[in-house]
């Protein structure tokens, strides 16, 4: 996410890598150049994406995140999947499969595709929330890997720039939609959101958190106020918010979290962030991800790091397990276990 004061871009990846993508996005058809009928030896490559997210639909999980090529960053968003959390593919050999984008299908943006988000509604349709043009909208979708399209193309809120959605759907049936919100700095903040009038209701909105503990401000590389990708889950009638902060050229940019009885807050940050930086996991530049729920009923976090050479625009996906502890409070204390992080690869 480069910032031109507090802006994102997406630069930066090897010419092999990109070679390989963009054959594979300009057909959905198998590569005429693979001769038929011979075996073909797999290849294995880092997956190149920033701001990750993975979803769970039924044992096979699926992954998009903001896409690292030079000149395919106004196309939107593409998919991969997996069974094990290790080997991705995009589903049929030598394809590159889109879910988002505005020159096929209606929707909102035409650059700055950024942090998707899968939502399930309760009719058992879809929907994608994302960034495009500085701004947070949502598209519609029959599956996970549909092409999603809307069918009034708007942003969510066009009255000030505001990125990283995350929609969160409370017990009582009460959506919120988390974001980042332009003005002083990158904050997070909160609203109501109405899934029939695709918007927010501005009376509910309440920013989260200010920056208050020392990581979340270390200055390696900039001096701003950033705080992003708000990922929100319920344990327990607890809500936990797991967020980002620092630039993401910074090698110390990181995650930590805070925890409240109401998901409008007030938010109480856990004393021990962070809980995710390179000197946890051993890369730098190490955060902005989304959590999620295995078959087996652990906890991951999906995440982005620099990628090789210390390149912070060729950022590169690792996903880590989360320990939970009860505390005497009722309260998770939750941490990573760096031992089991995985680095997962696309497989072609």
């Amino acid at each position: 996410m480069k910032r031109t004061f507090f802006k994102k871009d997406v630069t930066g990846l090897s010419c092999a890598v990109l070679l390989l993508l963009f054959s594979a996005c300009g057909s959905s058809k198998a590569d005429d150049n693979i001769p038929d009928g011979r075996p073909q030896v797999k290849k294995h490559q880092r997956i190149m994406l920033a701001d990750p997210t993975v979803y769970n639909d039924n044992g096979m999980y699926f992954m998009s995140g903001t896409l690292q090529v030079p000149g395919l960053e106004s196309k939107g968003f593409t998919v991969l999947q997996s069974s094990d959390l290790k080997e991705w593919t995009t589903g049929t050999p030598y394809t590159y499969r889109f879910i988002l984008n505005p020159q096929v299908e209606k929707t909102w943006g035409t650059s700055g595709f950024w942090a998707p988000q899968w939502y399930k509604a309760d009719d058992g349709t879809y929907r994608l929330l994302y960034t495009a043009n500085e701004k947070v909208a949502m598209a519609e979708g029959d599956s996970i890997t549909a092409m999603f399209s809307q069918q009034e193309v708007k942003a969510i809120d066009p009255s000030v720039g505001n990125i990283d959605p995350f929609l969160f759907k409370d017990d009582d049936g009460k959506l919120y939609l988390y974001h980042v919100r332009f003005g002083g700095g990158n904050y997070i903040w909160v609203a109501e959101y109405d899934m029939q009038k695709g918007a927010i209701d501005p009376s509910t909105l309440k920013k989260c958190l200010d920056i208050s503990q020392p990581w979340e401000k270390m200055g390696n590389y900039d001096q701003s106020n950033i705080m992003e990708g708000p990922t929100v889950v319920k344990w327990d009638g607890v809500y936990y918010l797991f967020y980002s902060a620092n630039h993401y050229k910074d090698p110390d940019y990181a995650v930590g979290y805070a925890t409240a009885t109401s998901p409008l807050g007030p938010w109480t940050k856990y004393e021990g962030n962070p809980i995710l930086r390179r000197d946890i996991v051993g890369e730098k530049g190490a955060g902005h991800g989304d959590l999620f729920q295995a078959t087996d009923g652990t906890y991951y976090y999906v995440y982005h790091v620099w990628g090789e050479g210390d390149n912070p625009d060729g950022r590169q996906v690792r996903i880590v397990p989360l320990v939970r502890e009860k505390q005497a409070n009722g309260i998770y204390k939750v941490s990573v276990d760096a031992s089991r992080r995985i680095i997962p690869e696309q497989v072609y």
